[in-house]
């Protein structure tokens, strides 16, 4: 199979719809018990009417595993950033040993989010966990150009992009906090520049801030 390299990664420019938030009513009695929190892969989904000539649906579902693997480890980073700043009540499990238990246990990229989130902190040893979602539409010409590994490239106007994150308990699974961001990306839209506005913004609300 032929793979297609992306060389041109134009600047990005996004503009969001406001923020939409639920935080359950339990959520600040049970933020006191938590001490260790893990970040897992998020579930990405990229939409398309067409793909473009060369690109398999096996690649695309390849690309949004690799996407997924990637956000979670741009918002660990993030949140190691944060933390250096003394600015959160918790901290967060290293994501290498994160994936590392999913393995061992055998939860797979694609049978994580079928799993209970109370399983997974069990397995994780961890209070609670934060995980993602991100869908992304697109449309795709035959010349659209595709770089395995990489977002798929080229975003037109149209496009959109619908993220979230969220927190669950690790006791009952129960969710404790969501937050969902809706952008549109320009052309060159990437992963880093995705992942950046959705911190940027999310991180405004985050509840383990200490000033929440």
């Amino acid at each position: 199979m032929k793979k297609f390299l992306l060389f041109i990664m134009l600047a990005v420019v996004f503009t969001s719809c406001g923020p939409q938030i639920y935080t359950a009513a339990s959520f600040q009695e049970a933020k006191v018990k938590h001490k260790t929190v893990a970040i897992v892969p998020f579930d990405v989904i990229i939409e398309s009417r067409k793909l473009p000539k060369g690109v398999t649906v096996e690649m695309i579902q390849q690309q949004q595993k690799d996407y997924g693997y990637g956000l979670q480890s741009d918002a660990y980073g993030y949140y190691l950033r944060q933390m250096s700043k003394d600015l959160y009540t918790v901290n967060f499990q290293d994501v290498t040993k994160t994936n590392a238990l999913l393995a061992d246990a055998g939860i797979t990229y694609e049978n994580l989010n079928s799993t209970s989130r109370d399983l997974i902190c069990k397995i994780l040893g961890v209070d609670a966990i934060v995980s993602g979602k991100a869908t992304m539409s697109k449309p795709m010409s035959d010349g659209a150009a595709i770089a395995v590994g990489l977002l798929i490239g080229a975003w037109g106007s149209t496009n959109s992009i619908n993220t979230s994150i969220t927190i669950h308990e690790g006791e009952r699974g129960d969710l404790l906090w969501k937050y969902d961001y809706a952008a549109s990306g320009s052309v060159g839209s990437n992963r880093q520049s995705l992942s950046n506005a959705l911190m940027k913004n999310s991180s405004k609300k985050f509840p383990y801030n200490k000033k929440s």
